[in-house]
C-alpha cells in the first residue's frame, strides 16, 4: 500500500460539485454530485466526505469553490459565500459545511486560484525545467473566473481576484451593450456563455468560426489578457472553461490582436512567443479536481489558509 495518506478534495461549481479523494496528486476517487441548494448539495458531500474518513481517514481537506467567498481567515464569516446571482448560495458557509465534518486540517480558496496552483505545480508552470513564479488560469464558460498563482501562492488581499467585472476598451464600433446583471459590459458581460447567445442570437457553439463577429470577441479577450500581463508580469495566462478550451480558432485570433494592441511595448510578448504565452490549461479539466488537491496538501503542510 502506498505510503501517501489519503486526501480529501472538493471542487463546488455552479452546476455540479465533484467530491474526490487522492494519495498525492492521483485522483484515486471522485462522485459527482449536481448543485442544487446549499442544504442539499453541501449535506450530500459532507456525508460522503464522512463515510470515506470513517474507511480510511483523511490527512487533509483542500476546497475550490465558485465565488465570492470571504476568505479573511479573521472575518466572522469566513469561508462563507458573498452576494452571488447563484439563487439561495449568498452567505452560505461552505467551509464549515464541509470542514467541519473532518478532524482534520482543511483550507478552502476559490476554483479558479486553485486551478492556477495546479498549473503553476503541475502544469504550464512546471514545464521547461524552471518552475513558473507567476501564473493567471482563466475559465470561461457560463460566467468568467480568473485566479492568479505567484510566488507558490495564490493571490489573495482584501479579498480574491475578480477579474470577470473590469471593464476594457471596447473595439470600435461594437454596440453591443453587455450581459452582465451588475455591470453590463464588463469582461464577462461581453464574452461568457450567456454575454456570447446574447451578442450572437444563438449560443456561440452554433457560431461558425470565420463569423466576423468573433473579431470583437477577440478584441475583447485579448484586452483582458493585456490587462493582466501589464498589472502582473504573468508568465502564462492560461484559458479554459468551454468557451476558452472549445474554440482554438479564437486563442489564435485573440493571441493576433493580444499582439497588436501591446505594440511592442512587452518585448516578451511577440508573435513567435505569444502561443507559449497565452495558451489553454496544461492541465485540461482536471486543472480544478488538482486544484482542490493542491489546497489539501498546503493545508497538511501548514501553508494553507486554514
Amino acid at each position: 500500500m502506498s505510503a501517501l495518506p489519503y486526501l480529501a478534495g472538493v471542487e463546488l461549481g455552479g452546476t455540479k460539485i465533484f467530491v474526490l479523494r487522492a494519495r498525492g496528486r492521483e485522483i484515486v476517487e471522485r462522485v459527482s454530485i449536481p448543485t442544487t441548494t446549499p442544504a442539499e448539495t453541501l449535506g450530500a458531500a459532507g456525508a460522503l466526505l464522512r463515510r470515506w474518513h470513517e474507511a480510511e481517514p483523511f490527512a487533509a481537506l483542500g476546497i475550490g469553490s465558485f465565488g465570492p467567498l470571504r476568505l479573511d481567515r479573521a472575518a466572522a464569516d469566513f469561508g462563507h459565500m458573498l452576494p452571488t446571482p447563484k439563487p439561495g448560495w449568498t452567505g452560505a458557509d461552505i467551509y464549515g459545511a464541509l470542514a467541519g465534518v473532518l478532524p482534520c486540517p482543511a483550507a478552502i480558496d476559490t476554483d479558479v486560484n486553485g486551478a492556477a496552483l495546479a498549473e503553476l505545480r503541475w502544469g504550464a508552470g512546471a514545464e521547461g525545467g524552471t518552475p513558473s513564479d507567476c501564473l493567471c488560469y482563466i475559465t470561461i464558460g457560463t460566467g468568467l473566473g480568473a485566479g492568479f498563482a505567484m510566488q507558490g501562492r495564490p493571490l489573495h488581499g482584501a479579498m480574491h481576484p475578480e477579474l470577470g467585472h473590469i471593464f476594457t476598451r471596447r473595439a470600435p464600433g461594437d454596440g453591443f451593450a453587455g450581459a452582465c446583471p451588475f455591470h453590463g459590459d464588463c469582461i464577462e458581460g461581453l464574452v461568457a456563455g450567456p454575454a456570447l447567445a446574447r451578442r450572437f442570437g444563438v449560443p456561440g457553439d452554433r457560431i461558425p468560426a470565420e463569423d466576423p463577429r468573433w473579431d470583437d470577441v477577440a478584441h475583447d479577450i485579448a484586452q483582458m489578457v493585456g490587462t493582466i500581463l501589464l498589472t502582473t508580469a504573468a508568465r502564462q495566462v492560461l484559458i479554459g472553461g468551454g468557451v476558452g478550451m472549445g474554440r482554438t480558432d479564437l486563442l489564435d485570433r485573440v493571441r493576433t490582436r493580444l499582439v497588436a494592441q501591446l505594440a511592442g511595448y512587452l518585448s516578451f510578448v511577440t508573435k513567435d512567443t505569444v502561443g507559449a504565452i497565452v495558451r489553454p490549461p496544461v492541465l485540461g479539466d482536471q486543472a480544478g479536481p488538482l486544484g482542490a488537491v493542491a489546497l489539501a496538501m498546503d493545508a497538511l503542510e501548514g501553508t494553507g489558509r486554514v
